[in-house]
């Protein structure tokens, strides 16, 4: 079951718009979208849909690392580093926050030079699908 207490504090971070403030609000955001991707139904059929994959996310400016674990049917995530990402994806946090706050399209950050991808594209396509779904159910929830 998703936490009330957590899901209240996700609203609060995009309805002000701190998601930016900091790196640690991502793994908020990632625990958040965990639960959910447990109880969804689509968020658990795109999960299944995809192929298992690790990702590592390097933020700058603060200096922060997570990874993320999504595919056959599972979306994991964790501060750190991973083994054998398939890609690595770098950027400031102001870029990192605004993207996840949907204010920033990363596709024009990485055109832009704003956001580095080093690895498989597709992959990192991939999990900014299944990103922008997760948020999209999240927003419908109210």
């Amino acid at each position: 079951m998703v936490d009330v207490k957590l899901a209240l504090e996700i609203k609060d971070l995009y309805d002000n718009k701190k998601v930016v403030e900091k790196p640690e609000n991502i793994l908020k955001i990632y625990e958040f979208i965990k639960q959910l991707s447990v109880e969804n139904e689509e968020l658990k059929e795109e999960l299944e849909d995809i192929n298992e994959f690790s990702a590592q996310i390097v933020i700058s400016d603060p200096d922060f690392k997570c990874w993320i674990k999504l595919g056959g049917g599972k979306f994991d995530y964790g501060e750190g580093e991973v083994d054998d990402p398939s890609y690595t994806l770098s950027c400031r946090q102001e870029i990192m926050g605004g993207m996840m706050q949907g204010e920033i399209n990363s596709t024009s950050a990485y055109m832009a030079g704003d956001l580095s991808i080093e690895g498989n594209l597709q992959d990192a396509i991939t999990y900014g699908e299944f990103l922008s779904l997760a948020m999209e159910l999240s927003r419908d929830l109210g």
